[in-house]
């Protein structure tokens, strides 16, 4: 008998540890890929909701990343896995700052499970995934990437959904504007999928958000619906955070034969409340931020802040003066505060670089002081503004060119490009500042003048003070700084990499007891023959080092210039290539920049 009750007891305690586990369990570890999602009841989707905001919030923290976006679309993203059959169906994410839940159902969560230690990144990306299709980071693409997929399908007589999720803050893109214009025509399956939460990164500005608002307020029924206008069946969803509700809509337009519009109206940030209060806030946050519910630690000076405090100034010293941004006022360094003590003198276009681009010349040529602020990666989106209204008419804008050269980031994002891009465009002077001090000499100086638009390469790497005010008359264009007289070697370096230059040349010195020539060229534009042509008399090898793509850089010109003498030139700088989240020591040690590597190089040439 007391054998029978202690194998009873023990049983029953087996029992009682495996109901608790059941309790416990999470019901994203029982979802591997779409198929999972299909098996669960409407309360295990509420259940799934919760644990993938988890991951969200988990992988935000350790690895920093986008998270108020993320959040908003989780529901979303769960209705569409549940109605539509992916990768059958194919979703094209705009941004890929709404991708997380479509990773993690996609069989990806161990990379919010435990992301330190997986190799899932933060975009869209085909190499991935089979439910993925393109590597996506910038804005209002997905319009006319889905729309493509959409009319390839047609032409082979296929039969499947083509979905596009973007947010209303890509709605500004010119693209997106477009995309939108033709997908109207296709005739057949496309599905648009309108994330409205009301704000981009910071909140919206545009008249086409007036609409949209209009569209919120009466539940879909206003007259102002910019889709119906072009042609869209059109479908609104109040609650789009409701996963009933949403998997109802998405049942009624699956396999529609036209091109339909849903509009779903969520809340950015939803589940974490500090995020659903200051969604701008939390777009994107550093690894750690949510450990003290994002309580914000004091920050160091940087080059975007030393921007922010100029303009301040100097708007109260000159009405003329207007800071403008796509969508970017972190670049700025612009608070929601200081975006008001700017006031009227300050603009934000939304996420649009083209109408950006334009808008400044437009102002610059009738008389205004306009400043724009653009991320490296994104100014590219602008080119031909850059060029075509820009450039031929001399408007004298200002543009600041923020987080570019060789980083960590991911292929979307590379900012290596800028130098050739800008550098090469006729009539534009493109500057590298060294210093705080050099930075804001230059930025006075393109403000003041009026005879060339001026981009300056803001460094994207800590502040460098030198405490000394630059006072360098910069409409003596391509006139080098020689800062340190050397011979036999000079070394070239280019805004940010000048730091290089110096440490390189203490390098040589005591590797090869050379004292080498140092030298800040200061423009990226242009070349200074006299200096070029001094250094013949007693120099042998010129190095250039730039933060960026050597074909089509600066480093070229020089080496151009010296093609027809027998002087040695070595170009530091990137490879022509994507660089997808590879480590930046890493990187720098590839392309050889590093003060020990060029002084083995200089050795061997030498030899």
């Amino acid at each position: 008998m007391k054998k029978f009750l202690l194998a009873f007891s023990l049983l029953m305690l087996v029992l009682c540890q495996n109901v608790a586990l059941a309790n416990n369990a999470k019901i994203i570890d029982r979802v591997n890929n779409p198929a999972d999602v299909k098996k669960l009841s409407i309360e295990q989707l509420d259940l799934l909701a919760k644990d993938v905001r988890e991951g969200i919030l988990n992988r935000a923290n350790l690895t920093g990343g986008p998270l108020s976006a993320e959040l908003g679309m989780v529901e979303a993203t769960i209705a569409l896995h549940y109605v539509f059959d992916s990768p059958i169906d194919k979703f094209v994410f705009d941004t890929s700052h709404q991708i997380y839940t479509h990773k993690m159902l996609t069989g990806r969560k161990k990379g919010f499970s435990d992301p330190l230690h997986s190799n899932i990144g933060i975009t869209s990306n085909q190499h991935e995934s089979k439910h993925d299709f393109f590597i996506l980071g910038h804005t209002s693409t997905s319009l006319s990437l889905a729309g493509g997929m959409a009319k390839a399908r047609d032409l082979k007589g296929e039969k499947y959904n083509i979905v596009a999720i973007i947010g209303d803050g890509s709605l500004s893109g010119g693209e997106a504007l477009e995309g939108l214009s033709t997908g109207a025509t296709l005739n057949s399956n496309f599905i648009i999928v309108v994330n409205d939460n009301n704000i981009a990164i910071a909140p919206v500005n545009g008249g086409l958000y007036a609409g949209l608002t209009d569209l919120r307020l009466t539940n879909g029924k206003s007259d102002k619906n910019i889709f119906k206008i072009m042609g869209y069946d059109y479908y609104y969803l109040e609650n789009g955070n409701n996963i009933a509700d949403l998997i109802k809509i998405f049942k009624q337009v699956k396999d529609t034969p036209k091109p339909t519009v849903v509009h779903i109206h969520t809340i950015k940030g939803k589940g974490y409340e500090p995020a659903e209060k200051d969604p701008e806030k939390y777009h994107v946050v550093a690894p750690h931020t949510l450990d003290n519910n994002g309580a914000s630690k004091p920050k160091p000076e940087t080059y975007m802040s030393v921007t922010a405090d100029y303009l301040l100034a100097k708007k109260k010293k000159d009405n003329r003066i207007i800071a403008i941004t796509p969508a970017t006022p972190d670049v700025f360094a612009f608070t929601p505060e200081l975006r008001k003590q700017m006031g009227k003198n300050y603009m934000d276009v939304d996420i649009a670089e083209q109408n950006a681009l334009g808008y400044i010349a437009g102002l610059a040529t009738n008389g205004a002081k306009p400043i724009l602020g653009v991320k490296g990666s994104y100014i590219q989106r602008g080119y031909d503004q850059i060029a075509e209204d820009i450039a031929i008419n001399n408007a004298p804008a200002t543009i600041l060119v923020f987080v570019e050269g060789i980083s960590n980031w991911d292929a979307a994002h590379c900012g290596t490009f800028d130098i050739p891009l800008i550098s090469n465009i006729p009539n534009i002077v493109y500057l590298a500042p060294t210093s705080k001090e050099e930075y804001l000499a230059m930025l006075d100086w393109s403000v003041e003048q009026n005879k060339y638009p001026v981009a300056i390469r803001v460094p994207y790497r800590p502040t460098v003070s030198t405490g000394k005010k630059d006072t360098t008359d910069y409409s003596k264009l391509n006139k080098y700084k020689l800062t340190h007289k050397g011979e036999k070697i000079a070394i070239i370096g280019a805004g940010s990499f000048y730091r290089l230059a110096l440490e390189t040349k203490e390098e040589i010195k005591k590797q090869l007891g050379f004292d080498a020539t140092v030298i800040n060229p200061v423009y990226l534009t242009g070349i200074d023959e006299d200096l070029l042509n001094k250094l013949k008399a007693n120099h042998n090898i010129v190095i250039t080092l730039e933060d960026g793509c050597l074909d089509g850089g600066f480093g070229e010109k020089i080496a151009r210039f010296y093609g027809n003498s027998d002087m040695k030139v070595l170009n530091y700088g990137a490879k022509k290539e994507f660089t997808h989240y590879v480590p930046l020591q890493e990187s720098l040690q590839k392309y050889h920049l590093t003060k020990e590597q060029i002084t083995e190089d200089v050795n061997q040439l030498i030899k």
